[in-house]
């Protein structure tokens, strides 16, 4: 009787390579049974936004959405005229990674990317930006200001920092989104509160991100300023993000927000990036680049370290910044095996 050997996990690019949650699944499944009302009147989707009002301790709407560009997108489309501009990292995700969706469902507002350490906005910088030309008829107005919780470098805004940046874009008129792919695993690192995190900060509309974190092919907008809900329901259709049978998304949130399974997940990731940090630490020739706060970790790799990864069939992304310099990104589904393989062959490709 031959047995197959399943292999280790060895892609580290993204946490989006990682399945689903097996109580997501299950509760896909049950919900493919009889029948419900279409477009986000079923009892599923009402559920989600109880459990997502209880979370952030405060009323709340919500759309479900298939992907969090959509998310982005559709909530600054929302949040600033055409005329407007999104002050955001120059680093994020919908400045580089996006193909200018925001740009076109908003209709053409301008992104204006700033600088700042760890791909987190600079103060100095934003108070600077939002008075540039406001109110000047030749140039883009000063909108609303797009913040990523956690960042695309795997830092995490503190509290501290997010009710700094909050007022300067208060006071100017401005709004404030947060783009949380990575919600969960900013929330896990600060063990604060996720109102804390969000509209106790100033936050106007959160993409809630949950397909990095266990879901199948679900994310969703929370809106803080409810005055939003309206016209997002308009855009969200209009954007074909209504899905019919809005009962699939909403069984993958219910199953993620049930028993903290997010938070779960999300701490376990942490975990795991924590855990490969603290073993890269031992070997000397790799040079790490800021520390993991959430599930990423920047390194430095000696060249035939990269090329021997590679050759043994391991995924991350390299070179894209400077030569040398790797991500690597752990999940929910990343294992302390899958790691300690990781690490074992960083060793092997080093001496």
């Amino acid at each position: 009787m031959s047995t197959t050997t399943v292999p280790t996990a060895r892609i580290f690019s993204s946490d989006n390579v990682a399945g689903a949650s097996p109580e997501i699944i299950e509760a896909t499944a049950r919900a493919a049974g009889g029948q419900a009302k279409p477009y986000g009147a079923d009892d599923i989707t009402g559920d989600v936004r109880r459990k997502l009002c209880e979370v952030f301790e405060c009323d709340v709407d919500v759309l479900l959405v298939s992907t969090g560009s959509a998310a982005n997108a559709l909530s600054l489309a929302a949040l600033t005229p055409p005329w407007g501009s999104v002050l955001c990292h120059r680093d994020s995700h919908i400045n580089n990674d996006e193909c200018g969706a925001p740009e076109f469902y908003t209709a053409g507002a301008k992104l204006v990317p700033l600088g700042g350490d760890d791909a987190k906005i600079d103060p100095d910088e934003l108070r600077a930006a939002v008075r540039h030309k406001a109110g000047d008829v030749h140039s883009v107005e000063p909108s609303v200001v797009s913040v990523t919780q956690a960042t695309e470098t795997g830092a995490v805004y503190s509290l501290d920092e997010l009710h700094t940046l909050g007022p300067v874009a208060k006071e100017a008129g401005l709004r404030l989104h947060m783009d949380g792919a990575r919600f969960a695993g900013a929330v896990a690192a600060l063990g604060c509160s996720p109102a804390e995190l969000t509209w106790r900060a100033g936050v106007d509309l959160l993409s809630f991100g949950a397909t990095k974190n266990g879901t199948m092919t679900a994310d969703a907008i929370v809106v803080f300023d409810r005055s939003r809900t309206a016209e997002l329901a308009f855009r969200a259709k209009r954007a074909g993000q209504l899905s019919a049978k809005t009962r699939f998304h909403a069984a993958q949130l219910d199953a993620y927000l049930t028993d903290d399974l997010w938070l779960r997940n999300a701490t376990h990731a942490n975990a795991m990036a924590a855990r490969l940090q603290e073993g890269l630490k031992t070997i000397t020739e790799v040079g790490l680049l800021g520390a993991a706060e959430a599930n990423i970790l920047f390194c430095r790799l000696p060249r035939q370290t990269v090329d021997g990864l590679l050759s043994d069939g391991y995924g991350f992304y390299h070179d894209r910044w400077e030569p040398g310099v790797v991500r690597f990104v752990t999940s929910f589904a990343t294992t302390e095996q899958d790691v300690d393989d990781l690490l074992h062959a960083v060793r092997r490709h080093t001496v």
